[in-house]
């Protein structure tokens, strides 16, 4: 990259010193993926309680639960959503503005929690209904979340700790799992301690007291809390320089914003920036031959990649409450009562957000800028693929008395490599490659494409996991192929994500410009998108 032809706005954010508006930038971005985790993931908390109590059958010697379509709806329509989301949300960031979209995919998360929590009907098919009717709109906010969070970080890091700064970002999704659960725990010890009801065995009707159903209200509402608290902070951030210099061409409004955030005297350069903006090369389309020539292999790498491992990470979240079943952890249904049964599934899913959630994240924030997105990735995927084998080709000796917990043990080390790997990563690279003016839409895509792999995981791994003994099957699921062949599945998965992270390069240390070639000659260019700058280095 010519040093000459970059934006003395833009070298100043490269080169800037870690300072309190990173930390503000990362808090505020953050605290998205923090409503973002929680609103997705608590929904598995509180799915077996709305079994209870609308789906209720007093002849039945078990608990009732949703039926497969219902289940298989109400888990996996905030998918749907936030696909949706990424994609539209993602190329209006690139066409309005990353601020101005933020606050909108932040309004619709706050009124779509408060939503989903108010879900009304006089039948239990209404009720899941109006649901799934809002938790579709809160997954179309979430999925906003995605490429503007990142992007807006990326465009504010500076060179050498970019890395870091998103995924300390990303990294918030871990305690917004834990704080789910956290909440889980606290309503449901609280209700069960004031309205203390039977086991299902002892009285089926009263086992489900009918407070039970404020429980799974207040907890998917209180989603809404973090998202209004960082409003007014959101929307006071200005805009990123990269997207008012390169993209809406205003060198003058770059920089009084960013001599307002660095608090250093930056020029405005209109004319570099109308030169700069003029090249052909930074002219082209997503859908253009050059773009593919430049691109493509790229944009292919990103895409499959968060496919593949989001088909493994979501299927492991959704069906780990059955997992703590088959290991005993969580006793029989029929032995507790509805409230209880909330309190040990949040109670098991804490512990493992706890001990392999968190800590991965962390782990890749630390170690990112040190030892590059591409070793993390690598190693991420071939760990989970290890820890995936080793679960599935041992699987009867795990369920067996005094193994389960080296089954836990295995399971909380496939989530940690999960996080100090591809989960990360797949997040942070899309942001960091791809040009300003297509930045947000390229990582729009890539996370719907994620978001494609959790939905398959969501559905799909609902039927697959299934049992071939009907005794030990969810009531009104066909068989499927168990737990111990879904394993086999997910590592092969994980293996796929692996060999096509090669075609992902490494952006460690190099400026956005670098990475996208907005700063180059024609020459340069061409080199640029020679294939052999597609392998990590």
């Amino acid at each position: 990259m010519a040093g000459g032809d970059n934006l003395q706005v833009l070298h100043a954010l490269d080169a800037a010193k870690t300072q309190w508006y990173h930390f503000t930038a990362i808090i505020v971005a953050g605290m998205g993926f923090f409503t973002d985790a929680y609103d997705l993931f608590c929904i598995s908390l509180v799915t077996k309680l709305l079994g209870r109590i609308y789906y209720f059958d007093p002849t039945s010697e078990k608990p009732g639960t949703l039926p497969p379509n219902i289940s298989a709806a109400v888990n996996g329509v905030a998918f749907c959503g936030t696909l949706s989301g990424q994609l539209f949300f993602g190329w209006l960031g690139d066409k309005l503005g990353r601020k101005k979209v933020y606050g909108m995919t932040l309004m619709l998360m706050v009124i779509c929690s408060v939503a989903s929590g108010l879900s009304f009907g006089h039948t239990a098919k209404g009720v899941m209904a109006t649901l799934c009717f809002f938790r579709f709109w809160l997954g179309f906010g979430i999925g906003g979340d995605y490429p503007l969070s990142a992007t807006i970080m990326s465009e504010y890091a500076n060179k050498k700790t970019r890395g870091a700064f998103i995924a300390a970002v990303f990294a918030m999704q871990g305690f917004g799992i834990i704080t789910g659960g956290i909440v889980a725990l606290i309503f449901s010890a609280g209700f069960n301690s004031r309205f203390d009801a039977p086991p299902y065995a002892v009285d089926r009707a009263g086992s489900t007291v009918p407070e039970a159903d404020y429980v799974w209200r207040i907890i998917l509402m209180l989603g809404a809390a973090p998202a209004v608290l960082t409003y007014y902070w959101r929307m006071k951030m200005p805009e990123t320089a990269r997207y008012t210099a390169l993209v809406a061409k205003n060198a003058k409004q770059a920089a009084a914003d960013m001599s307002r955030v660095l608090q250093v005297q930056i020029v405005e350069e209109q004319e570099k920036v109308e030169q700069l903006t003029s090249k052909k090369a930074n002219n082209f389309g997503l859908f253009s031959r050059e773009f593919a020539r430049r691109h493509g292999l790229h944009l292919l790498g990103t895409t499959t990649t968060w496919f593949l491992l989001d088909i493994a990470f979501y299927s492991q979240n959704l069906f780990q409450k059955d997992i703590f079943s088959a290991i005993n952890w969580i006793p029989k249904a029929a032995s507790m009562n509805a409230i209880e049964e909330v309190y040990r599934i949040a109670r098991a899913q804490t512990l493992i957000a706890l001990c392999g959630t968190v800590p991965g994240y962390w782990f890749t924030v630390a170690f990112i800028d040190i030892i590059g997105r591409f070793t993390i990735q690598i190693m991420g995927f071939f760990f989970m693929t290890v820890f995936m084998l080793c679960l599935a080709v041992p699987y009867h000796h795990w369920t067996t008395p005094g193994n389960h917990i080296g089954f836990v043990l295995m399971y909380a080390l496939t989530f940690f490599f999960a996080n100090f790997g591809p989960n990360s990563t797949t997040f942070i690279v899309p942001a960091e490659i791809f040009p300003a003016r297509l930045r947000s839409t390229c990582h729009g895509i890539s996370a719907a494409a994620g978001k494609a792999g959790a939905i398959v995981g969501a559905f799909g791994f609902q039927y697959a996991a299934q049992s071939r003994d009907p005794a030990k099957r969810d009531k009104g699921y066909p068989a499927g192929i168990g737990v111990r062949n879904a394993l086999f599945v997910l590592a092969v998965c994980n293996l796929l994500g692996l060999l096509f992270t090669f075609l992902v390069p490494e952006s460690k240390g190099k400026s956005l410009e670098e990475m996208s070639g907005e700063n180059e000659g024609e020459q340069e260019t061409e080199a640029a998108a020679a294939p052999s700058k597609t392998i990590p280095v």
